[in-house]
C-alpha cells in the first residue's frame, strides 16, 4: 500500500507515510489519509522515506492538504526526503510553504 497512516494516541500527531511513486494515482488515497483529521491543532508529518518519485500532482496534493487543514506552516512537516525529491521541493519553493527536514 503506497500510503499508510499512523495517529498518536491523543490524536495530536498524524504521520502519513508515502512509498513508491507519489503521483496522480494516489490522489484519493492521500486525500483519505488526512481527511479524518479532526483535531484543529494536530501536527501532520509526511514521511517520504520510502518515496522514490514525486511529480507536480504530488505538489498539488500537498497544497490541497494545506488548504484544507489551514496554512500554518509549522503544523505540516515533510521528513526523510531523498535528495532528488528534496531538490523538487526547493526548486518549486515548497521549502517556503512547508517545514522540510
Amino acid at each position: 500500500m503506497p500510503i499508510t497512516t499512523f495517529t498518536s494516541n491523543d490524536d495530536s500527531e498524524i504521520t502519513i507515510n508515502v512509498s513508491g511513486r507519489f503521483d496522480f494515482r494516489l490522489v484519493q488515497e492521500f486525500r483519505e489519509a488526512y481527511s479524518s483529521i479532526t483535531k484543529p491543532d494536530a501536527t501532520v508529518i509526511i514521511d517520504m522515506h520510502d518515496a522514490e518519485y514525486m511529480d507536480s500532482s504530488a505538489l498539488g496534493m500537498l497544497l490541497n492538504m494545506q488548504k484544507k487543514l489551514g496554512s500554518d506552516r509549522s503544523r505540516i512537516r515533510i521528513i526523510n526526503c531523498r535528495p532528488h525529491i528534496k531538490k523538487v521541493f526547493t526548486i518549486s519553493r515548497f521549502d517556503k510553504k512547508f517545514t522540510i527536514e
